[in-house]
């Protein structure tokens, strides 16, 4: 729901940044590997409850997100990077979970479960939809420099992010935190299944002739 306005604030001093680094040769795929190792050394601080040192580590790891795709439009965007963007993404937003569970598996585990399968609900929603909308040829006109159908929702990057720092800076408050931001993403999975259901309920003329 925020990213399109964190995108409009942060995208100037994304790009100023992005520009020496594409001069100097950086690669985006590098910065987004660079991103993922340091997302993982983030989850690793939070599982040992070293929670602020985490929260920076966090903070790091999104702006090497940022930079690559900067970067990549600045020089040659590529559809293994897009690949690579999202899937390494994913597996961050599914580590921070995980890590609180590790910090404190009597008070985390569960609804750190919960917060994942909520998390797969919109993560497959969003790949699913971008998938059929590629084979219809369909593009986002609000977010268009992304390299697949980017749809929004309630509980987008920036609002998992917001909420990843509120545990990071009050970790006792996690359970409840993540029971709210699960119901949250419930309400994103609704949405784009009905956006899914909306969009793609017209019959496309099959391609092949003769029965099947």
């Amino acid at each position: 729901m925020l990213d399109r306005l964190a995108l409009l604030f942060t995208r100037p001093a994304v790009t100023a940044l992005a520009r020496p680094l594409a001069r100097a040769g950086v690669r985006a795929n590098a910065l987004t590997w660079m991103g993922f190792a340091i997302g993982v050394l983030a989850a690793a601080l939070i599982s040992q409850g070293a929670f602020g040192g985490g929260l920076l580590a966090i903070a790091a790891s999104r702006l090497c997100d940022a930079l690559d795709g900067a970067v990549a439009r600045q020089t040659q965007a590529s559809d293994l990077g897009g690949f690579l963007d999202i899937t390494l993404d994913f597996v961050f937003y599914a580590g921070i979970p995980l890590a609180f569970a590790v910090a404190n598996p009597a008070r985390n585990a569960l609804a750190a479960a919960v917060l994942l399968a909520s998390f797969l609900g919109t993560a497959s929603s969003f790949l699913a939809f971008a998938v059929i909308a590629a084979k219809r040829g369909l593009h986002n006109l609000a977010v268009p420099d992304k390299s697949f159908y980017f749809l929004g929702g309630l509980t987008e990057g920036t609002e998992t992010l917001a909420f990843f720092a509120i545990c990071c800076l009050w970790p006792h408050y996690f359970t409840p935190l993540a029971y709210c931001f699960a119901a949250l993403c419930c309400l994103t999975l609704a949405a784009r299944v009905l956006w899914g259901m909306r969009a793609f309920a017209d019959k496309v003329p099959n391609q092949t002739s003769g029965p099947r």
